[in-house]
């Protein structure tokens, strides 16, 4: 059986983020004390009692709003349309709304079943003061404080106790989940096999949750021509005939020295470590602005966490003239040099041209990265090496092998220190040989004990 969902909806600012952290029992979403931090859906693995659900954050549901209220608003409708039980979080410090009775209507009209719970009651008078909240004909309120936990417990007591689960879970409630779950939506896995992660990153506004939306076939992530629409690290598991592949959308990453934004801050520390966690990095460049300083600073950071980087030159369409496709293409020479071999693609993620050709290519570097090699066939290459190209001062490796994949990592002991030069050529031969393309290869030397 699938884990059942569970959405949090509500109006901006009432704590659905505060409480998702709480539930999940750690910081997987952005929390500030303003409104509109939270724009795309986020789902996460939670469990309560041993039993596991999937928790969806949303955004406020605002259809009233501006053009980008709306577009989050669709984000929470489809988030509900999916959703098992609905989590319907108000205000306790602030009473009824007009906005949550615009929600309320618009829940009892989904058909689908609500829990409603009474945020920010952190003292005996707020918790009183819950009753009016019956006033929105959703079933009895229920009193709690995500920020300091106060009767949270209870709260997910009833969350569990309404989900649709295995036959047998709810009365083992010893904390095992159901075999067949793997905490993936949307996609499969065989167990015990890890789904390769794809993180998607670039700077703000270079079309990242366009092509996202794409890679899923599913409008996930708000898309918007406003620089960091998106603020959270949003990841959904494809399948596709190469087996599942889970896309992390990144909020647009810019240089700290930029960011004076709190929010925006820790939207660049989850970009981060997206990239570091990855398996492989999409990085989407403006083809119309060209290579950027910030552009070179991203495939550094990329090229730091060791794993492959293709590169992709999004809005290519909009480049007419063969001199400017050139000039765009010459820059990827000059100042992304160090990437080395990484694969170019021109796409388009708003019309698709293009995209297709990803798969083929991501299936490539993926397979690339897990490669192992036989300790016999290191040392046939190393030892090829040595006899074409001898080290310098009497220097030699012993012994080698591949000490480590994801990505390939090899240990090479040896007599005496190698010079970098050397060090160099013997990762290029080791490149040739095991056909390793583009992907980062380290070298680990150990040296002799005399």
């Amino acid at each position: 059986m699938e884990a059942p969902v569970v959405a949090v909806v509500g109006r901006p600012n009432v704590g659905k983020s505060t409480f998702v952290n709480r539930a999940v029992g750690k910081r997987v979403a952005i929390v500030e004390d303003h409104p509109g931090v939270t724009r795309d859906r986020k789902i996460v693995e939670a469990e309560w009692l041993g039993i596991p659900f999937l928790l969806v954050d949303t955004g406020g549901w605002l259809p009233s709003g501006s053009d980008l209220d709306q577009k989050v608003s669709r984000q929470v409708e489809q988030a509900v349309r999916g959703a098992d039980l609905i989590v319907f979080l108000v205000d306790a410090s602030v009473g009824i709304t007009e906005e949550d009775d615009a929600v309320a209507t618009w829940l009892r009209r989904a058909g689908k079943p609500v829990l409603l719970g009474v945020n920010k009651a952190d003292n005996n008078q707020r918790e009183d003061d819950r009753w009016q909240f019956l006033a929105l004909g959703l079933g009895e309120p229920h009193p709690i404080s995500a920020l300091h936990g106060r009767r949270t417990g209870d709260f997910l007591d009833e969350v569990v106790a309404r989900l649709p689960v295995a036959d047998g879970q709810r009365a083992d409630g010893d904390g095992e989940a159901d075999d067949d779950w793997d905490g993936a939506e949307g996609g499969t896995s065989e167990p015990g096999t890890a789904i390769p992660a794809v993180a998607i990153v670039g700077r703000p506004n270079v079309g990242k949750s366009t092509l996202f939306n794409r890679l899923i076939g599913d409008d996930r992530s708000v898309v918007h021509d406003l620089p960091g629409t998106t603020r959270d690290a949003i990841d959904t598991v494809v399948d596709t005939p190469d087996g599942p592949i889970r896309y992390v959308d990144t909020a647009g990453m810019r240089r700290k020295s930029r960011i004076d934004d709190p929010t925006e801050y820790y939207s660049l520390v989850r970009a981060l470590r997206a990239v570091d966690e990855s398996d492989i990095a999409l990085l989407v460049i403006d083809a119309t602005e060209g290579v950027t300083a910030q552009d070179q600073r991203l495939a550094e950071r990329i090229d730091a966490a060791g794993c492959p980087v293709v590169v992709l030159l999004n809005k290519w369409e909009l480049l007419d003239d063969p001199d400017d496709r050139a000039d765009v293409l010459g820059q990827m020479a000059r100042k992304l040099h160090f990437i080395g071999d990484a694969p170019v693609l021109q796409v388009s993620a708003l019309t698709g041209k293009g995209v297709h050709k990803l798969r083929p290519v991501l299936a490539d570097a993926i397979e690339r990265y897990h490669r192992r090699v036989p300790t016999r066939a290191v040392n046939a290459v190393i030892a090829d090496a040595q006899q074409a190209q001898p080290a310098p001062g009497g220097a030699r490796v012993l012994y080698a092998l591949q000490g480590a994949s994801d990505p390939p990592t090899f240990t090479l002991f040896v007599n005496r220190e190698l010079p970098p030069t050397y060090l160099r050529y013997l990762e290029r031969k080791l490149r040739e040989r095991f056909d390793l393309g583009s992907v980062p290869i380290k070298l680990r030397v150990r040296k002799r004990s005399s």
